[in-house]
């Protein structure tokens, strides 16, 4: 897009224009006011890699970021909780200095007229409940329901849009490389032990949205998940057969369970033939019937692409977190008819609105952009970073998701990724992916001093005009 296409319809009033992060990606303060360790304090990052100790400092920054979120024209702000802020370790009394923190964040964020939309869980559990099994255990269901219970205690008055767990589809095909899998004690199977977690996810998940609905029928709530759509590499049968197996592992398995309370039969079976079926209660499934999710929040970044397994290529790719295979049911492959970014991630605006119609075909629910965007190796150059690449990115999804509203899906927001720049998962502050510019780099934290990118005033008028000026 050139910054000024019009669009030939706005999207609907009062939708969602906003940005997101995560707490332990952007927060830093890791040790202050009372805070626990959790598992991405004790992550070992890669050599000459920034950990998350100071990220984008936001803890002692947020009211100049809440600032700059309002004049970028923000209507609301996905972030994230962390845990270990309200319990330490994971359970016992709250940390009243950490509750004070988010207290104060929301205000801030109302005062300028900025939605709220808080994320419970985003990849950083506490290591004083990991310690006690974590989520291998079945009193893990129990310790999210408190944590999550104590949330709306102390910001349910406030916070109308409840996200219970980031992309817990990732947390289970790649925890390791995300370091969000820790194996239970008594594990035997490791990829059983793995579902058993997911498990636990699920009933959790979907006992705090019944219990949101009880006590806050005005709120909506709803799972967040990583959805990308695998595409066969050829129209053989065996490749669209691979793509309907590494979709099912990838996306439907969660939402069909998250949605519906209903046992996705492909991955069923997948974990049948493997001996890893997980430990289920009889009245697992029904409790998940109960639970009605008032929307989907998805994270979408790029598609996938495979084709039939031939047995050479097994586990998962570092690099760009896609599975390159597993035996007898798909091998992932390169789309030759993408083009990547510069860390390997295809770039597929299609593939979002691709994406939007599965998901208002399957499930017929609100769908809510809670991630989508570009990381890149930005450059601050006399005080402004030019990132036509940024904008033109995020241009080109805005309008296939517009396409998707012309169409029938039923979007009520858009919050990309990111508010400021972060911490990335596994590349450290390098991979930038904000509409401001945090002035540190891996090993020199300066003073995290904030730039307005192009980006910025780019989305500032995105936002003024509902979506209609790109």
């Amino acid at each position: 897009m050139n910054g000024n296409s019009p669009m030939s319809k706005a999207f609907p009033k009062g939708f969602l224009w906003g940005a997101s992060t995560s707490a332990y990606q952007v927060e830093g303060a890791s040790r202050e006011d009372g805070k626990g360790p959790s598992w991405q304090d004790e992550k070992v990052m890669p050599e000459g890699t920034t950990d998350f100790a100071v990220a984008a400092d936001q803890y002692h920054h947020y009211k100049e970021d809440v600032a700059l979120m309002a004049q970028m024209g923000l209507k609301a702000y996905r972030f994230s909780i962390a845990w270990t802020r309200i319990f330490p370790q994971g359970d016992g009394a709250v940390n009243p200095k950490g509750a004070a923190y988010y207290d104060n964040l929301i205000n801030e964020l109302l005062a300028h007229g900025i939605e709220p939309v808080v994320t419970m869980f985003h990849f950083d559990y506490p290591m004083g409940l990991q310690k006690k099994g974590g989520w291998s255990v079945r009193e893990s269901i129990d310790w999210f329901c408190r944590y999550a219970n104590t949330l709306f205690d102390l910001y349910g008055d406030r916070v109308k849009y409840w996200l219970t767990i980031n992309e817990q589809n990732l947390q289970t095909l790649y925890g390791k490389l995300i370091g969000t899998f820790h194996a239970g004690a008594d594990c035997q199977n490791e990829l059983q032990d793995i579902y058993q977690q997911n498990h636990h996810m699920f009933v959790a998940q979907a006992r705090v949205i019944q219990e949101c609905h009880r006590r806050f029928p005005d709120a909506k709530i709803g799972p967040a998940l990583n959805v990308a759509l695998a595409y066969p590499l050829t129209p053989k049968t065996e490749d669209v057969l691979a793509a309907q197996n590494y979709n099912s592992i990838r996306n439907w398995y969660y939402l069909d369970a998250l949605v519906r309370g209903e046992r996705n039969q492909i991955v069923r079976k997948y974990l049948e033939d493997r001996g890893a079926l997980p430990i289920e209660e009889a009245d697992d499934y029904d409790e998940m019937k109960k639970a009605h999710p008032d929307f989907i929040a998805f994270n979408y970044y790029n598609s996938l692409c495979c084709e039939a397994d031939d047995g050479s290529t097994q586990g998962m790719d570092a690099k760009v977190f896609v599975a390159r295979g597993i035996k007898g049911l798909f091998k992932g492959c390169k789309n030759p008819y993408l083009e990547t970014t510069q860390y390997g991630w295809e770039i597929d605006p299609e593939g979002l609105f691709a994406v939007a119609r599965q998901l208002q075909e399957r499930y017929g629910l609100p769908l809510l952009v809670t991630e989508n965007g570009l990381g890149n190796r930005d450059e601050l150059v006399d005080g402004r970073v030019h990132d036509s690449y940024r904008i033109d990115y995020l241009a080109k999804h805005i309008e296939m998701m517009r396409r998707a509203v012309e169409e029938g899906c039923n979007f009520i927001g858009y919050c990309p990724w990111s508010a400021v720049d972060l911490v990335s998962t596994t590349k450290g502050i390098t991979k930038r992916y904000g509409f401001i510019y945090v002035d540190r780099d891996e090993t020199d934290l300066r003073q995290c001093r904030r730039y307005r990118k192009d980006s910025f005033y780019w989305y500032q008028k995105v936002i003024r005009s509902n979506g209609t000026e790109l």
